[in-house]
């Protein structure tokens, strides 16, 4: 029971916060001179965190799996403070006071969620490609070019351009879809952009694609995050004055 206790008041604690946020700044130093020196890390973004941090020696990613630790005490001390919070305060009168700290938790606690599923499913890679090029995405879905347009003007050089490609699963179309300045496409939780272009001698496109699992759990807790901060402020200045 002593020791149920002592971990209650361990993640109950602003101590627990505090320290633990400071160390989670002393491993960020750290990172950042151990990330210039190691090649390894150039790799970092091309494919998932965890697929990634597997593959590299512990004395090089130390650092990584102290800050996933770090994150997980501070996720769960924050979903603890915030049951407490409420507990101890559901019989004040102004809910929309007591909740909004809340809520601002809960943006916190989706953001983190969303790097999460980005550690586990994101990627990101480059491809040149020609009209009639596929390019296999996930298990069962290819991105297949279909044509590419490009306007050229009186001096050689590109005033717009546009790409159509399709998604295809074995012989059904998913979606067909248009990639053009300023507007990517977007496919389930991918994204797919075109980096560059060369018309001559012919035409081929660099397509960017993106896959973030977590980004829509990201908009949401940002989302969250500023509401719960501007019902705070904007309630705290009321009942101040």
């Amino acid at each position: 029971m002593k020791i149920l206790k002592y971990i209650l008041n361990f993640f109950l604690s602003l101590g627990t916060t505090l320290w633990f946020l400071g160390l989670l700044l002393l491993l960020f130093f750290v990172g950042t001179f151990i990330m210039p020196g190691n090649n390894a890390f150039q790799l970092l973004h091309s494919m998932p965190l965890f697929e990634w941090i597997l593959e590299q020696p512990i004395k090089d990613t130390w650092w990584l799996w102290g800050i996933m630790g770090v994150l997980s005490v501070l996720s769960v001390n924050t979903l603890f403070c915030s049951v407490e919070s409420i507990i101890k305060k559901r019989k004040v009168t102004h809910w929309l006071l007591l909740i909004s700290p809340q809520i601002i938790h809960i943006g916190f606690l989706f953001m983190l969620l969303a790097h999460l599923l980005s550690a586990f499913g994101a990627f990101q890679r480059n491809a040149n490609v020609m009209e009639g090029t596929g390019i296999r995405i996930s298990s069962d879905t290819i991105l297949r070019v279909d044509k590419i347009d490009i306007d050229i003007d009186y001096y050689g050089y590109v005033t717009d351009w546009k790409v159509d490609v399709k998604y295809i699963s074995g012989d059904e179309i998913l979606q067909t879809d248009r990639i053009m300045p300023n507007t990517p496409s977007v496919f389930k939780d991918f994204n797919v952009n075109i980096r560059n272009l060369k018309p001559y001698p012919q035409k081929i496109a660099l397509l960017q694609m993106n896959r973030e699992p977590g980004a829509m759990w990201a908009l949401a807790g940002g989302i969250l995050f500023i509401i719960g901060i501007v019902i705070l402020i904007a309630l705290k200045r009321k009942f101040d004055t």
